[in-house]
């Protein structure tokens, strides 16, 4: 039996590559069901000052084609900001986030909100080596 019942994990999936894939498919391995919810245009363009390069739509259905992923959607910015608003909608008893923002001050705070409902945070390891941004970077320099 999987430790987690739901599990629920965001990001914005631009460009998509392994380690895309290595994150959902640990994810997955976690919980019997996996919510994922991709980030929207507005949010990469406003807050990661960025152009995505395949649409909210595109990035959404190139996800819910996943074996791995069970339901995908669209996240708001305000559910973005506020895990406890991603908490209401999506009803996970696990978030799956990237261990950059582990001890992080927006992490700490979500942690002590999740934690007095049972709630757990998973940190996992991203894939070294490899990252959109990368992969854009090494497109433009063979232009």
């Amino acid at each position: 039996m999987k430790k987690y019942k739901v599990g629920f994990t965001t990001g914005v999936f631009d460009l998509f590559h392994v380690g895309h894939l290595n994150l959902l498919e640990r994810c997955k391995k976690q919980c019997e069901y996996l919510i994922v919810a991709v980030c929207g245009d507005d949010y990469v363009t406003q807050v990661k000052k960025k152009n995505p390069v395949y649409s909210e739509e595109e990035r959404i259905r190139i996800i819910g084609a996943l074996k791995c992923v069970d339901e995908v959607s669209s996240i708001s910015l305000a559910e973005i900001d506020d895990k406890m608003l991603a908490l209401e909608r999506f009803k996970f008893d696990v978030l799956f986030s990237g261990d950059d923002w582990k001890g992080s001050e927006r992490y700490k705070k979500t942690e002590e909100q999740f934690s007095g409902l049972g709630v757990s945070i998973e940190y996992l390891p991203y894939t070294q080596g490899i990252s959109t941004t990368q992969i854009k970077e090494e497109l433009k320099s063979k232009e």
